[in-house]
């Protein structure tokens, strides 16, 4: 499975951008600020990443769900996969960055939240949102299918 990540709006404290699984439109999304202004997934040239404001690099990145996630496991919002949510690997600089439910960059600490973006600075219906998500993933996870990120 094959997610892409298309940044299209880069603000000050925030980034919005669309999701698209396998070819097709899925949902937005809101991230905290680009600070990898040349594109090249790295902090160089003057780029450093601020703890809990940054989103993480541009890139392709493997995904898995059978890591649970310490902080979330015992959300009532995340019982229904009992914690285990798609969590992004070797992504540099960064630990633990995950797709999740939140409506705004305060909320990301780095990860990408999914939602819709109807209201300027934010995602709404993101909990609907990341069920959906999370199950078109779980289904290619149950397959042995791997699945990957594209974020440009």
């Amino acid at each position: 499975m094959k997610l892409l990540l298309k940044r299209i709006a880069l603000k000050p404290t925030y980034t919005v951008g669309w999701l698209y699984i396998d070819g097709q439109k899925v949902c937005d999304t809101i991230e905290d600020t680009v600070r990898d202004l040349n594109k090249n997934g790295k902090f160089d040239n003057g780029e450093k990443k601020v703890y809990a404001e940054t989103a993480i690099p541009y890139g392709t990145y493997d995904i898995t769900l059978k890591m649970q996630s310490p902080k979330y496991k015992d959300k009532a919002q995340y019982q229904f996969c009992d914690g285990y949510l798609p969590r992004l690997l070797n992504v540099p600089e960064f630990e633990g960055i995950l797709i999740h439910i939140g409506n705004t960059a305060k909320d990301s600490a780095g990860c990408i939240l999914v939602g819709e973006n109807k209201e300027v600075g934010k995602v709404l219906n993101s909990t609907a949102t990341f069920r959906k998500v999370y199950d078109m993933l779980k289904i290619a996870s149950d397959r042995g299918e791997p699945i990957k990120i594209e974020i440009v």
